[in-house]
């Protein structure tokens, strides 16, 4: 082995399997020439050809075939002793997928800050979300920033921060859309256009079907996502309630975001599977309610 590189005998196996350097080069992303160089830079080691020269599709020599099947199985399992150490490292290195439906930012950048500074090697992996509870149920997430309520048997409401007043958004020719405040009775004076998916406790918060003195919100069929309701709302075709974390969605001069009176406040949690072992996700938390004090 002495002197011996594994990349001279990477582009061997490459070019034993792939029969042409072209091939053997696109597969290990260099050019061909480089492939037969490094070939016979490890002939030269071996002391005899391994490759047959006259042949076009680089046919190994009986000597050739013989190493060959020696080498496979030996490379083969360097690599995944390789992978195997690969492996142990990035797990024990904090790593978290984030799901987000939104812009990240306050509370929630510093805790990712704070996160991926607390260990070297330490990362917060942004996930877009538009589904609040299905991506951290099939494991697509670690945890996710929600807005609340949540109220499932099966996940975890950490810290929760950004309480603000909802807002409507509104076409920006509505008789409402030039109030600086809207009153929950007022609510019945527009279609309200919903989210499909959330359980229907979360949809009494965010999507109410009477105000408080019993006049009907009439709703118009529902979205699978902010954006495709905001569009909805863009078109006249009604209004619809957001957090304030959510006025990302609304950057545009035919809309217009007017908050209401008389409504729970939104407001945001991170959320986890109930029994979750990544052992980054409780650091996170500890991060988040820190960055929150």
């Amino acid at each position: 082995m002495h002197g011996i590189e594994i990349r001279e005998l990477e582009c061997f196996l490459a070019l034993a399997e792939e029969s042409r350097p072209e091939r053997a080069g696109e597969r290990l992303g260099v050019p061909p020439e480089e492939v037969l160089r490094l070939t016979r830079s490890l002939e030269e080691r071996v002391g005899a050809p391994l490759t047959d020269p006259s042949s076009p599709t680089g046919a190994l020599t009986p000597l050739g075939e013989e190493f060959l099947d020696a080498l496979r199985p030996a490379f083969q399992n360097l690599a995944a002793v390789v992978d195997r150490v690969r492996e142990r490292t990035t797990r024990e290195r904090p790593h978290v997928r984030l799901g987000l439906g939104g812009r990240m930012r306050g509370p929630v950048t510093e805790a990712v800050r704070a996160f991926e500074e607390h260990e070297p090697g330490a990362r917060v992996e942004i996930v877009e979300v538009a589904d609040p509870f299905g991506p951290l149920r099939e494991g697509e997430v670690d945890a996710a920033v929600v807005l609340l309520p949540v109220r499932e048997q099966d996940l975890v409401v950490g810290p929760v921060f950004s309480r603000r007043p909802q807002h409507l958004v509104l076409p920006a020719d509505h008789s409402l859309a030039s109030r600086s405040l809207i009153g929950v009775e007022d609510m019945a004076r527009v279609p309200l256009i919903p989210v499909r998916q959330p359980p229907d406790y979360w949809l009494r918060v965010h999507a109410p079907t009477v105000t408080p003195l019993g006049r009907t919100i009439h709703h118009e069929p529902g979205v699978a996502t902010l954006g495709e309701g905001v569009s909805q709302v863009a078109a006249g075709r009604g209004a619809m309630l957001l957090c304030g974390e959510t006025d990302s969605h609304v950057d545009r001069d035919d809309l217009v975001l007017v908050p209401v009176s008389g409504l729970p406040e939104s407001a945001l949690g991170l959320v986890w599977p109930r029994g979750n072992q990544n052992p980054g996700v409780p650091v996170l938390a500890a991060a988040l309610a820190e960055a929150l004090a």
